[in-house]
Order: C-alpha cells, then structure tokens, then sequence
C-alpha cells in the first residue's frame, strides 16, 4: 500500500494538468461538511477581530440592519413570510 510521501513523490512527477486534475479529484471526495485547514494569517485575523470584539472597541451592527443594507444595493425587498 501507498503512503502519503510515496504517493505525493509520485503525483508531483505529473504534469500540471494532470496535478490539477488530480487536486480536483481529491478535493471532490471530501464531505461537503469537512472543516477547512485555516492558514496562520486567518487564525491571526480572527484572534485579532476576537480581541477587539472582547475589548469592545468596536461598534456591531445588528443582522437585520447589515441584510436590509444588502437587499436594499441590490435592488430587492425583504421577503415576508406567509401569513
């Protein structure tokens, strides 16, 4: 069987169409619902947002107003639920 350094080894001596295929294919059997690795500049925006937001030095804007704000760029209205 195949382990991880041998297959890579060997996926690396194919083109680069092939590689990307390849990517492509891997990428395609995961669960729709599998975590993504997060990159350290990512983990260090959200560690620095989370400080501000602890700290409260920042204002929120609630949901409502930010989808409002949205819906209202883009031409649409507020879908209203079924009485």
């Amino acid at each position: 069987m195949l382990n991880y350094e041998t297959l890579l080894a060997d996926a690396s001596h194919l083109p680069v169409a092939d590689r990307v295929q390849l990517i492509e294919a891997l990428w395609d059997t995961l669960p729709a619902d599998s975590p993504q690795p997060l990159t350290e500049e990512w983990l260090a925006e959200i560690r620095r947002r989370s400080a501000e937001y602890d700290s409260g030095s920042l204002t929120t804007i609630p949901w409502e107003k930010i989808r409002a704000d949205a819906l209202q760029r883009v031409g649409a209205t507020e879908p209203h639920a079924a009485d």
